[in-house]
């Protein structure tokens, strides 16, 4: 069965059960003011539908089926495998508020199991896991009792009670297995998969804990299908009670299914890109099938970005999307494929899923080819480095040359590259380009995913300006530190604030929370960063392109700019709190050296 069949199935499947076909959202989530943890890309097939799951009517109904586009990069380093992917296509059924376990569990068995509307797989191969209850929720006893009688009806030995060591068919496993949340807000809830024996090693036998753990580990079982019952809500990381309308997201990846489907153990052997590895084998001149898996993920995803609107830029989604191009152009140079052969890819998959999504295929090919020429040129100036002796972080900081090209030169000469001090360096300085929601910022951050680190963190920036306002140019900062309880600030300054002083440069911040404004992010050449004025550290050293921090709509008139890797908050009214009540207090105003002073404060 071929991909587009199943695609087809499913959305027949469920139709048919008074489910409204839904088309896919854009993979570019829209840009929502305020929201501490917004993504750059839809990651799950849920996440556009969260405001519905939350309890808004949706315009089709309460029955919703879909296919949706995602993108995911948190996995980079792990694409080339037999099932890693950054763009993937998910199968979705939506309850939204009206059916729930019974039916969805029944209708997810049904569809991977029937042969004339679903897709006929053996009931005997079927494993399953349900949430096994922990101080947050309670065992899914309901789940597991459902599956009992689909596996009975259907004369599959469901086994015994392997939670005491018996063999069976239903495993309980912790929350990091089945549970699942979008994030820190949203709904969240225990779920219930299926996996699938592709090898068939066990013949429909049951299993013990410990065997179906190994098979799992082994890959000997393969997930297919993934049921999450929305029962609860989450606000700012902890659950705040139970949805009044429970719902259903019911789903699973097109690419595992039709690996599953058509008896292969990698997604790369597949219909989806069988085609395009098969045009980067046959004109390699020095084939590597990790290089060509990478190529082969990258590009299609670089067609679906570009498709939904984004473009190659030093900042977020741009970012993203140039990276992608990047890293396939190099991997291109290393299987030494003619230039060409990405155009050729480009159009593959533009005709490919032309039938599905509305691709412009010129337009696709035009912006990937500038994006092309530019990283060829500097590869070219980044080569011209490398033979003037340029150490390896600095030609990939400094002129983005990629460490394994540098590695790869190396080996040419016979010249060893210092990898661990690459490493080292890296992790000290960051990649300050690598912006938006892969961004990770160290200096002074406790947790950086703490939702109140973020909102610190953003009171630093504020701090600091205010500080400027009220005692005037000569301060400067000298050190910081957050945690999720509280800021501390060091600054130069020579003598002990007055009260009068703290009390308007507590002023002048809530002023700035209740303005709600408006936190934003750009990433420049230093040469032009310098000329915004930005506030940063002058004993600092900083790379070529900087990432800079602004509290306004537009960098020439905000109220503060800072030399910043992020991460932050996206609103000053976030800084207020869930309520919008929360004021930010001074707590601590002292002497820590010789004109120097440190500032400790609180949001409450």
């Amino acid at each position: 069965m071929n991909s587009a069949e199943i695609r087809r199935r499913f959305l027949a499947f469920f139709e048919k059960r008074g489910h409204a076909v839904i088309p896919s959202a854009s993979l570019v989530t829209p840009d929502e003011k305020g929201v501490t943890n917004a993504t750059l890309f839809n990651t799950a097939g849920m996440q556009p539908l969260v405001p519905y799951l939350l309890g808004k009517e949706h315009p089709a109904g309460k029955r919703l089926v879909d296919v949706q586009k995602c993108l995911r990069t948190v996995d980079l380093d792990d694409v080339g495998d037999k099932t890693h992917a950054t763009f993937f296509e998910m199968l979705g059924n939506w309850s939204l508020g009206d059916y729930f376990k019974q039916e969805a569990i029944n209708w997810s068995y049904e569809f991977l199991t029937d042969k004339n509307e679903g897709l006929g797989l053996d009931p005997a191969r079927l494993y399953v896991t349900v949430f096994e209850g922990d101080s947050v929720a309670p065992r899914d006893a309901e789940a597991a009792g459902i599956w009992r009688e689909i596996f009975k009806k259907n004369r599959v030995d469901a086994g015994g009670d392997t939670t005491q060591g018996e063999a069976g068919r239903i495993f309980y496993m912790p929350a990091k297995n089945n549970w699942w949340e979008a994030g820190e807000n949203g709904p969240c809830g225990p779920d219930t998969e299926m996996f699938y024996d592709v090898s068939n090693k066990f013949g429909g036998k049951a299993l013990t804990h410990a065997e179906y753990v190994k098979a799992d580990e082994d890959r000997d079982v393969i997930e297919v299908w993934n049921d999450v019952f929305m029962q609860y809500e989450k606000k700012d990381g902890r659950i705040v009670g139970k949805l009044p309308k429970p719902s259903v997201d019911t789903g699973a990846g097109l690419e595992r299914l039709t690996m599953t489907m058509q008896g292969v153990d990698n997604i790369y052997d597949t219909d989806l890109f069988k085609p395009v590895m098969g045009l980067i084998h046959d004109s390699a001149k020095n084939f590597d099938l990790r290089s060509a898996r990478i190529i082969a993920d990258h590009l299609r995803s670089s067609v679906f970005l570009i498709a939904d609107g984004v473009i190659p830029s030093n900042t977020d989604r741009g970012y993203i999307l140039r990276r992608l191009i990047r890293r396939a152009i190099f991997k291109m140079k290393v299987l030494m494929l003619d230039q060409s052969v990405g155009s050729e890819i480009i159009s593959q998959y533009s005709e490919q899923y032309q039938a599905t999504y509305r691709l412009d295929k010129s337009l696709i090919d035009k912006i990937f080819r500038e994006e092309e020429e530019k990283f060829l040129k500097t590869l070219v100036d980044g080569r011209k480095e490398f033979d003037k002796g340029t150490d390896a972080f600095t030609l990939f900081s400094s002129y983005g040359f990629p460490l394994e090209l540098t590695v790869e030169l190396a080996k040419e000469k016979g010249i060893e590259v210092d990898i661990k001090g690459f490493n080292e360096k890296f992790k000290a300085h960051q990649d300050l380009s690598r912006a938006g929601a892969e961004q990770k910022f160290k200096g002074g951050l406790a947790d950086h995913n703490d939702p109140m680190v973020l909102r610190y963190h953003t009171a630093t920036h504020l701090l600091n300006q205010a500080l400027t306002d009220v005692l005037g140019d000569g301060v400067g900062q000298k050190g910081s530190n957050i945690t999720a309880e509280r800021l501390r600030f060091d600054f130069s300054h020579g003598t002990k604030m007055t009260d009068d002083e703290k009390k308007r440069v507590e002023d002048i911040v809530n002023a700035k929370i209740a303005a709600a404004i408006p936190m934003n992010h750009i990433v420049m050449p230093r040469e032009e960063a310098d000329k915004t004025g930005s506030r940063h550290a002058f004993n600092e050293k900083y790379g070529e392109q900087i990432s800079i921090y602004f509290i306004g709509n537009d960098l020439a008139t905000a109220y503060s700019k800072e030399f910043c890797g992020g991460p932050h908050v996206t609103n000053t009214s976030d800084l207020a709190g869930p309520e919008g009540k929360w004021k930010f207090k001074i707590q601590k105003e002292e002497a820590v050296s010789a004109g120097v002073r440190r500032i400790k404060a609180v949001l409450q």
